[in-house]
């Protein structure tokens, strides 16, 4: 999805913040967590990047970390911008490596996105507000939809997209060129890539798996919470 996303996406207008069809939405879903490779070629960019937003928003324990929670809105208090990047850096060290190459690969699409935004009209501000709730969580409020902190959140992912260069390092850029990555959306299929991160490369494997949420509330985006898509992450050293 970030593979297809960080094609179509600069050149979309309202990507991520235009609502998607509900539907489609739903039977994307369906498809992923059939097992059945999935052509994103012939599905709408705003129907993937609402799925992804559910995918993320539903990452146990939030990608961020929801026990670093409290520490990762403080960022936003600290004095100027070089003391809330050190103070970036600083809770990117204390997350699993998995979280932070995953981060990579987003911000490196939101990144791109933002590089186009004369075209596609997402700032970095406007990407933050569309994108915050479903990567900054607590415990409980992604599950719950809640918007408390909201100004924060959208501080902090802005923070994080006007210097993901400083943040998660140059190469960001090109993480998802067309031979890093390999996109394939098979029930239990790995999605690889070579990483250098702290000058040792990785193995990113994102396994996709059926999920089923235990409450009954819908989600933020109105959709059906008991189809959500869940990730199992490894990485391993080569």
């Amino acid at each position: 999805m970030l593979c297809f996303i960080n094609q179509k996406g600069p050149f979309t207008e309202g990507i991520f913040r235009k609502s998607a069809n509900m539907k489609s939405c739903r039977i994307l879903k369906e498809k992923l967590n059939s097992g059945d490779k999935v052509n994103l070629d012939s599905e709408s960019v705003l129907v993937v990047a609402s799925v992804l937003k559910d995918f993320l928003r539903n990452i146990p324990g939030s990608i961020f970390s929801s026990d670093l929670y409290d520490k990762w809105l403080a960022v936003a208090d600290q004095g100027n911008e070089k003391e809330k990047v050190t103070a970036a850096q600083r809770l990117l060290d204390q997350l699993p490596r998995v979280n932070v190459v995953l981060l990579r690969y987003l911000f490196g699409v939101l990144h791109n996105i933002e590089q186009h935004s004369s075209s596609n009209q997402m700032t970095a501000y406007n990407l933050s507000v569309c994108i915050a709730p479903s990567i900054l969580c607590s415990s409980n409020s992604c599950s719950l939809g809640l918007e408390s902190n909201f100004i924060k959140k959208v501080s902090l992912v802005q923070l994080l997209i006007e210097n993901c260069l400083k943040i998660f390092g140059e190469d960001i850029t090109s993480l998802l060129g067309e031979s890093s990555t390999s996109c394939d959306n098979s029930e239990n299929a790995a999605v690889t890539a070579q990483q250098p991160l702290e000058s040792k490369p990785v193995t990113v494997i994102v396994i996709y798996k059926k999920a089923q949420l235990q409450d009954n509330t819908k989600t933020s985006s109105g959709m059906d919470p008991h189809s959500h898509l869940s990730t199992v992450l490894k990485v391993t050293e080569d």
